[in-house]
């Protein structure tokens, strides 16, 4: 009976870490996304720092740098111990 409540800890830790990763995951791919479609405003005549500029004032443009930094604390942050 305790081994089955070791793994159940475990795993509830687990799914856990997993959710963060396909959240950090999604969040990633939505900025990365936002990213590369603003890049059409190079085509249309901005300079790299007019783009620049534009991107920091997006808060798409943050999801990017919040997805890294969520699948970076599930995939590197200690396991609990029971």
């Amino acid at each position: 009976m305790n081994i089955l409540k070791i793994w159940t800890v475990r795993a509830e830790g687990m799914m856990f870490r997993v959710f963060i990763l396909l959240i950090g995951f999604g969040f990633s791919v939505s900025g990365g996304v936002t990213l590369i479609m603003y890049l059409n405003f190079l085509a249309a005549g901005l300079s790299f720092q007019d783009y620049f500029l534009f991107i920091l004032g997006r808060v798409e443009s943050y999801l990017l740098l919040t997805g890294i930094f969520l699948i970076t604390i599930s995939i590197y942050s200690p396991a609990r111990k029971s």
